[in-house]
């Protein structure tokens, strides 16, 4: 398949584009669940050389977030996406622009100091906030048809964190994509919580060994990321 031939399909929102992309995100967490059992991710409280020039904590978190809020802006003003007028694509399309709008918006206004986020990472950080922003937004607004019993499907009825597990924040988000796609139902959806889970489930892990090696008297019955589990 040509180069044009993929950009038409890219801006056309085909599906072969969000499935390829789907896929893709599925075995590169995998390969990420695997790296991070040898290496901690270079940045924040890991920063270290050898992984390209610092740039500004605020900075890099602004920039490299951003992505995910405004490529699904752009494509709802840009592209045709008929599923758009339905209040359960609105919902979980706006509750993604929510997250992010705070990520990438709200979050940097708050950082005091911080270290400055390597090259590589930012980098990284920044096309997979661009391609997952117009996977999943490109997915609801196009193909996503949810019907008219979504809002009372048995999911929203489902039921319970620092005391419990050091990685709390990371369980938070996890749950939170896990809730997503479980709303939202498509392999596009899974493919972004899935990737999420292998790549800051063992962040999580490598919190609680430090935290466990710079306190002394750290709680030994509080788990990495899974309260009473692990």
């Amino acid at each position: 398949m040509g180069v044009q031939n993929w950009i038409d399909k890219v801006l056309g929102l085909d599906l072969e584009v969000f499935n390829f992309l789907s896929y893709n995100l599925l075995f590169f967490g995998i390969v990420v669940v695997i790296v991070l059992q040898f290496l901690n991710t270079p940045y924040g409280r890991y920063a270290r050389g050898g992984w390209g020039v610092d740039v500004n904590a605020k900075l890099a978190w602004f920039v490299q977030e951003i992505p995910a809020f405004l490529v699904p802006v752009l494509l709802i003003y840009c592209v045709e996406g008929p599923k758009i007028t339905h209040i359960p694509n609105k919902i979980l399309l706006g509750l993604f622009l929510l997250h992010y709008f705070q990520r990438s918006i709200i979050y940097p206004l708050l950082i005091r100091g911080g270290k400055p986020t390597p090259l590589i990472p930012f980098l990284l950080a920044f096309a997979f906030c661009a391609c997952n922003g117009y996977l999943q937004a490109g997915y609801i607004i196009k193909y996503a048809d949810f019907g008219s019993e979504w809002m009372w499907n048995w999911r929203f009825y489902l039921g319970g964190m620092f005391e419990y597990v050091s990685g709390a924040n990371f369980l938070g988000e996890i749950l939170e994509w896990f809730g997503f796609a479980l709303a939202n139902g498509s392999l596009s959806a899974f493919s972004f919580f899935f990737f999420t889970l292998c790549n800051i489930g063992p962040r999580a892990c490598h919190h609680h060994q430090w935290y466990k090696q710079k306190f002394e008297d750290y709680p030994q019955e509080r788990k990495a990321l899974i309260p009473f589990i692990i």
